[in-house]
């Protein structure tokens, strides 16, 4: 039996990792900070400083930033938040931006008033934005979530520190996280409690796929899967995913629910659930209790690896939609464990290369995979443990690919970085 406090702590979980995201989330964290430390200054600053991690780097590089007329780049996205961004709003920073905004950008940029440096720190989700009108500076500095301001000095004099965990950027318990107790807790939640996380999170990530699958985004890889493959719900299920992710890593300024800090992981982890659901005619609260569970694998997955690495998180987030397909189907728990460990033993090895618009490619890959371990655990069908890198117990297995993940995988990331920034 689960405690009310561990049933406490998962609706906490998701209330804190599954929130609204304009855009891919890196871009927005430095738009936010920048759109703070104008706030703290007091007027439009005169120049910007930005030193960045570099999968802070890696992850900003290619993507286009919402509301922006097609800009990339750390330089626009911090110009954009401080010159026109709300701090208020979070992660949907830049959702204030006018016409206005956007025509300062510009000249702001090209005339030399924005610098970036490289940040050469253990933390993979780092920076510091630092702003100066005259005489007056104001540092914001962001460590481990993307809104977690650990530190806020001006003129020198440090004004804030974070109240949250300085080790992880956490408010929520994560040590009652288990695949037993999210089952449990999916199995007997009041949905009363979390129904309208989850109907955000049907509305938004659904919003942002069928504009995917309508708009001209990146390859269209939405509509080339749906059209160039069989007819099937899998095939649909691909499609729409792959689809909103294109959509959002191209400029797309509809909001995305975003999972563990990621909106391609909120993305992959509920879209292909909730085609799933509607075409196999599911009840809506089985749905809710599908979409919770799918959550807080993916969190669950995540917390080993950490928010951003050399490890593709769309992996993780496809492998509890999968898992969820499982628990939607009658699967039973083993056979839930099945699907997990099916997954993690077949595509545990793709690389995260930054956001960008391949990363729905990606995603319509992992799915793949998830389906065909959902398929043969549903046959009874499992890789037998110590196989490669599985354990005896499926959350072992969790943890050893996290541990892989983001200490195994850690000089694969510096490569990786490397290579992008030549």
């Amino acid at each position: 039996m689960l405690t009310d406090k561990i049933k406490k702590d998962f609706i906490a979980i998701l209330e804190e990792e599954m929130i609204p995201a304009m855009g891919c989330t890196e871009p927005i964290s430095l738009a936010y900070a920048a759109a703070k430390a104008r706030e703290i200054l007091g007027r439009d600053p005169e120049f910007i400083k930005v030193m960045a991690s570099g999968n802070m780097i890696k992850n900003v590089r290619c993507v286009q930033i919402p509301n922006s007329g097609g800009l990339t780049g750390i330089e626009a996205a911090v110009s954009l938040g401080a010159l026109g961004g709300d701090p208020e709003r979070g992660m949907e920073v830049l959702e204030t931006v006018t016409e206005d905004t956007r025509s300062r950008v510009r000249p702001f940029i090209a005339g030399g008033h924005c610098d970036v440096d490289y940040l050469d720190s253990d933390i993979p989700l780092h920076f510091i934005v630092e702003e100066t009108e005259g005489p007056d500076s104001v540092s914001v500095e962001i460590r481990y979530d993307h809104t977690n301001i650990s530190q806020i000095t001006k003129n020198g004099q440090v004004i804030y520190t974070g109240e949250q965990d300085m080790k992880t950027g956490q408010g929520a318990d994560r040590s009652g996280l288990s695949i037993d107790n999210i089952k449990e807790f999916a199995d007997t939640v009041d949905l009363s409690l979390i129904k309208d996380l989850l109907d955000r999170e049907i509305r938004c990530n659904m919003d942002i796929a069928y504009e995917g699958m309508a708009g001209d985004y990146g390859l269209g890889i939405g509509r080339v899967i749906k059209s160039s493959y069989p007819e099937s719900t899998l095939t649909r299920m691909k499609a729409y995913a792959a689809a909103a992710s294109e959509a959002r890593m191209e400029g797309c300024d509809m909001p995305v629910i975003i999972n563990s800090g990621s909106g391609n992981q909120g993305i992959a982890s509920s879209v292909p659930v909730i085609v799933y659901a509607r075409e196999n005619y599911v009840p809506q609260e089985k749905l809710y209790r599908a979409l919770a569970f799918s959550g807080l694998l993916t969190v669950h997955q995540k917390e080993y690896i950490g928010k951003l690495s050399a490890f593709c998180g769309a992996v993780s987030a496809s492998c509890a939609a999968g898992a969820a397909i499982t628990y939607l189907a009658g699967g039973t728990i083993e056979q839930i464990k099945d699907t997990v460990e099916n997954t993690l033993a077949n595509i545990p090895g793709i690389i995260c290369d930054g956001a960008k618009a391949s990363c729905a490619a990606k995603i319509a890959t992992s799915l793949d995979a998830s389906m065909m371990a959902h398929y043969l655990a549903m046959e009874g069908k499992s890789y037998q443990a110590f196989t490669g890198i599985l354990k005896g117990e499926t959350d072992q297995t969790i943890s050893t690919v996290g541990y892989i993940g983001k200490v195994g995988m850690h000089e694969t990331d510096k490569e990786i970085i490397q290579t992008m920034l030549e």
